[in-house]
């Protein structure tokens, strides 16, 4: 571009910028500033899915301290692993408390050759399905039909009330704390539904017991899906369904379309028995989340919160019913407001 002499023709001074249109402009490079922060914050982030905490597929972590180390082979869990006492056994697996490297770990041992397919298909889930949600797996050994993981002392859910009855336990038998099982609950069964290895349901819950069974409480009072023997798949894209065994199931904790639908005159036969799909999951979690909140203060509250969404799982339609996580979102909204009620109560005292 062409510059003028200084001697040439002069143009109109410049005018002034008036304060307020500088004060304007800076106001809106704030905005673009703070904007772009956020994106920055907020979405970016979420270019990465994976927890940095977790070790890679084939690896363990035991602690948060730890290096990830590669699960035990047949070798290390013969000459490693030192077999205690007995602390449970179901219909596939008989469990020990064992000691690895002066830790205590479970060491699982099939019962009978006879539901070895079950045991081998509850390995095959440990393995694909390592994550927060699932007890963490050690090692493994086929030959031997034995698999290590790692060792919960605080046991089941089957015990959690004489768990909070111990006085180390008592300051956290609140509402707060048992909301928080039963949201940690409903995060395992929509895990499940979304799992990566697609729609699983979670078939060992013909009943309260078996089902809280299935489950370990941990040290940090969280949950993780200890049992993953009966884990079938739904294939929508190919019309597969489901059915939770081969035996008729009785009484109000399974759902509707779990029952025997030809009535008492036709004998039960497997084979005419309809298949189903993760809705039966949905139906249960009224009566888990019911046991996992108890009878402390506060938690008659919480189920009058919740209750909208526990009749909408009691649909007799399971098409109607809420998937896991719309149930997951309504408990976090629950959480949250009930959390914000009593910290405004809280200022309102001081």
């Amino acid at each position: 571009m062409e510059t003028r002499p200084q001697g040439g023709r002069k143009g109109p001074p410049p005018r002034d910028v008036p304060p307020v249109v500088g004060l304007l402009l800076s106001m809106a490079l704030m905005n673009a500033l703070l904007y772009l922060c956020l994106d920055w914050l907020f979405i970016s982030p979420r270019r990465s899915t994976e927890d940095p905490t977790r070790c890679p597929y084939g690896h363990f972590r035991m602690g948060p301290t730890s290096n990830c180390s590669p699960w035990l082979s047949c070798e290390q869990l013969r000459t490693e692993v030192r077999q205690m006492k007995r602390v449970g056994e179901g219909a596939v697996k008989r469990v020990f408390l064992s000691e690895w490297k002066e830790r205590k770990v479970a060491l699982s041992r099939l019962t009978r050759l006879e539901v070895r397919d079950d045991f081998l298909h509850g390995l095959r889930m440990l393995k694909s399905l390592q994550s927060e949600h699932v007890v963490t797996l050690l090692g493994y050994c086929e030959d031997d039909n034995s698999i290590l993981t790692e060792y919960h002392p605080l046991g089941s859910l089957s015990s959690l009330e004489a768990t909070l009855n111990l006085s180390k336990y008592r300051s956290t038998n609140t509402w707060q704390h048992r909301l928080q099982l039963a949201l940690g609950y409903v995060a395992i069964i929509d895990f499940l539904h979304r799992s990566p290895l697609g729609t699983l349901v979670m078939c060992d819950s013909s009943d309260l017991p078996k089902t809280l069974s299935q489950y370990l409480l941990t040290a940090n009072f969280s949950i993780v899906l200890n049992d993953l023997d009966a884990l079938p798949l739904v294939n929508r894209s190919t019309g597969a369904l489901v059915k939770c065994g081969h035996r008729e199931l009785r009484g109000d904790f399974v759902a509707p379309e779990q029952l025997w639908p030809y009535g008492e005159d036709v004998p039960f036969h497997d084979d005419l028995m309809p298949a189903y799909d993760e809705k039966i999951d949905i139906w249960k979690i009224p009566d888990v989340s019911s046991f996992l909140l108890g009878h402390v203060e506060g938690s008659d509250m919480v189920r009058f919160h919740l209750f909208d969404i526990h009749k909408a799982c009691k649909s007799q339609t399971p098409a109607e019913r809420p998937t896991a996580q719309d149930v997951l979102d309504t408990y976090q909204k629950v959480l949250n407001l009930l959390r914000d009620t009593v910290t405004s109560q809280t200022r309102e005292m001081l």
